[in-house]
């Protein structure tokens, strides 16, 4: 888990469908995120096949099958 502001969280799904341009991350604590895909060009590039081909690891970091960046829940509350 990854520690956040005296609260430990971890992501535990992806979606794609919330809203045209916005990726939603759901949060081991309740929360769901939406953040514009634009703020992270890298998976913005993305086709929509290779969006669905996500993983998780460490309830914390987050990657796709077509691009080798990982990214982390951190990158997700920067926005």
């Amino acid at each position: 888990m990854c520690r956040y502001k005296d609260t430990n969280l971890g992501i535990k799904k992806h979606d794609f469908n919330v809203k045209r341009g916005a990726m939603a991350a759901f949060l081991t604590d309740g929360r769901e995120i939406i953040v514009p895909v634009s703020m992270f060009p890298n998976i913005k590039s993305l086709s929509r096949k290779q969006r669905e081909e996500w993983m998780i690891m460490d309830d914390q970091y987050f990657s796709f099958e077509a691009i080798s960046k990982i990214f982390s829940v951190k990158d997700l509350l920067k926005v």
